[in-house]
């Protein structure tokens, strides 16, 4: 392709539609090519209204027979049409007189709309496209009619206009390696696709272009693909070449943390310190991703990291994208530490002020070797005197600026700090390779001796009452602990769900002889940090909960989840939420 032109050397775009395409995040023709189609409209040929059905949406030829206005509640434009094998009434809410008047039986025109059944069983369109037919014009158009994703003021005939501009200047593609394998695979060479999935001939076929299926549609996903994984390989050579503090020590602090543990690491966790302690011997910034199961053990691998990167006289971060998890990571960070005689400052954004202070001070005058923290840890106020690594637990509820971000703070004489990205979501490792080829890849495949695989199953309401008998069981007989997940906080007649408030107040009926506990994202943290304590306590037997609850929850006595609506969650939340069970050695569910 020539230089790529931006939207506003079409003419036409002038500074308005300019800032509309803009927040469609089109600036230039590449950008408009890419802005594929959402679905499509068969104007290509006219059908007889005789074989219309309501819930078509079809292309009519007719003539007008009666145009009449309507006052039944609005005012209304009502146009009866007729092609010969059958009547069609056309019904306008929005018109200028000038319509009304162009309007005049007699005239033949072509329309386009969804058809419906108006009263006394007539076939009607509401507000359809409709022009004069010009008999020098073709019946129809020569391709498919694509409706684009679009937004405000913005009108899907301004870009399908533009699509067409961009279409003419496309050229010949810059990479013909790439296009010569593709065609191989695929049927299709970029231009050649990008010229279908705009304009698709009749003859296409619909189902499969609805599914994202059709070969042309692959050979630009195979487009995306293989440009963001060069640009993430690209992104990785370039961080690479900055550099980082070679990290190499004798490793005494990290043998005496493991000399005080009260229990040996699985040999998945040896192997991946070992992986990790490696990448931050070297001079350039390690950056890697480990991946465990909930339970695996993460935390402590993440902890080894930070001890290498303290006892080689540098200071570590450690930050976790919820105040629940932060504050669990906080308290076993800061036990650890602690007995190593190694101190650790803490960080949230509903800290004291005065709090807050002191702990901004221990950070910047590196007297906190390791800061532990939510989202607050990147923010302008917090200095480092030599931050050498960076700990992103759950690393994909952060964006990608607030992960750079707090990488910016370790940033020292060009040196880059070393990063350690960890997650409990399952990602299979062909997945892993495309969207993270900028990270190394470590899985924790092992769990601690003695858990058992979580028992997972899906039970209909109406089997609601067995749900609540082996709650009772579990809770009462068993002496264990339960979570009740709902996915709202207040009952809402949009979203039919179980509510969490009024979940409590009807499990708290129906189990009177169980301590029923509620806990929501609303709450004051003193409330919700209250509530977690009786619970992990063992005051409360069954905690009603939201998504909140998602990480950093460590109750061993919990063995049995219920998840209301669980078809609301994404799939790793819901593995998340699995991971809150199954802490302990006994069965859990």
């Amino acid at each position: 392709m020539a230089r790529a032109p931006l939207v506003t050397e079409f003419k036409g775009v002038g500074p308005r539609l300019a800032e509309r395409l803009a927040r469609l995040g089109i600036h230039s023709i590449p950008d408009l090519l890419f802005h594929l189609p959402l679905r499509y409209e068969d104007r290509t040929r006219a059908v007889p209204i005789a074989d219309l059905r309501p819930g078509q949406q079809r292309l009519v030829e007719a003539q007008v027979l009666d145009v009449r206005l309507r006052y039944r509640g609005r005012r209304t434009l009502w146009v009866q049409v007729s092609d010969g094998t059958g009547g069609l009434g056309l019904r306008l809410f929005h018109f200028s007189a000038a319509q009304q008047r162009a309007l005049a039986p007699g005239l033949r025109i072509r329309c386009f709309g969804v058809v419906r059944e108006g009263p006394q069983g007539v076939l009607e369109m509401i507000h359809p496209e409709y022009r004069p037919i010009d008999e020098s014009a073709p019946a129809g158009e020569d391709a498919l009619t694509p409706v684009y994703p679009t937004t405000e003021g913005l009108r899907q005939q301004v870009l399908r206009r533009l699509t067409e501009q961009a279409l003419a200047w496309m050229g010949a593609p810059d990479h013909p390696l790439v296009d010569w394998l593709a065609r191989g695979e695929f049927g299709y060479d970029l231009e050649e696709a990008l010229r279908y999935v705009h304009r698709p001939p009749p003859d296409t076929d619909l189902a499969l272009l609805g599914q994202g299926r059709h070969p042309a549609q692959l050979r630009l996903a195979f487009e995306e693909l293989l440009a963001h994984q060069l640009s993430l390989v690209q992104l990785r050579e370039r961080i690479r070449r900055q550099g980082a503090p070679a990290l190499a020590a004798a490793d005494r602090l990290y043998a005496r943390f493991r000399q005080r543990l009260p229990f040996a690491l699985t040999g998945a966790q040896g192997r991946v310190i070992a992986e990790i302690l490696a990448d931050m011997a070297q001079p350039r910034p390690m950056l890697r991703l480990v991946q465990g199961d909930v339970g695996s053990g993460k935390t402590v691998v993440a902890a080894a990291a930070c001890l290498r990167a303290v006892e080689a006289g540098h200071q570590a971060a450690v930050m976790a994208p919820t105040e629940l998890l932060a504050e669990q990571h906080y308290r076993n960070f800061g036990a650890w530490m602690s007995a190593l005689g190694v101190e650790t400052a803490w960080l949230s954004g509903r800290q004291p002020a005065r709090e807050r202070g002191r702990m901004l001070e221990r950070i910047a005058s590196g007297a906190a070797a390791v800061a532990v923290g939510t989202h607050a840890l990147f923010q302008e106020a917090v200095r480092f005197q030599d931050l050498a690594l960076v700990v992103v637990d759950e690393q994909h509820r952060f964006g990608v600026h607030q992960r750079l971000a707090l990488r910016e703070k370790g940033r020292a004489g060009g040196a880059c700090p070393h990063q350690l990205i960890m997650t409990a979501t399952p990602i299979p490792r062909t997945l892993a390779m495309t969207a993270y080829a900028d990270l190394d890849y470590s899985v924790i495949d092992e769990l601690p001796p003695g858990r058992r695989p979580i028992q997972t199953i899906a039970v209909p309401q109406r089997r609601r009452a067995e749900v609540l008998e082996r709650v009772a069981r579990v809770c009462g007989q068993e002496g264990r602990q339960a979570y009740w997940v709902c996915t709202l906080v207040q009952e809402s007649e949009a979203l039919q769900c179980q509510a969490a408030e009024a979940t409590a107040s009807r499990l708290a009926q129906a189990l009177p002889e169980l301590a029923v506990g509620l806990v929501h994202g609303r709450m004051a943290p003193r409330d919700k940090e209250s509530i977690m304590g009786r619970f992990q306590a063992g005051e409360i037997q069954l905690l009603v909960a939201t998504t909140v609850i998602e990480v950093g929850v460590d109750v061993p006595n919990a063995s049995l989840m219920i998840i209301e609506d669980p078809e609301r969650l994404g799939l790793a939340q819901l593995h998340q939420l699995r991971g809150r069970v199954g802490r302990g050695a006994v069965q859990s569910t």
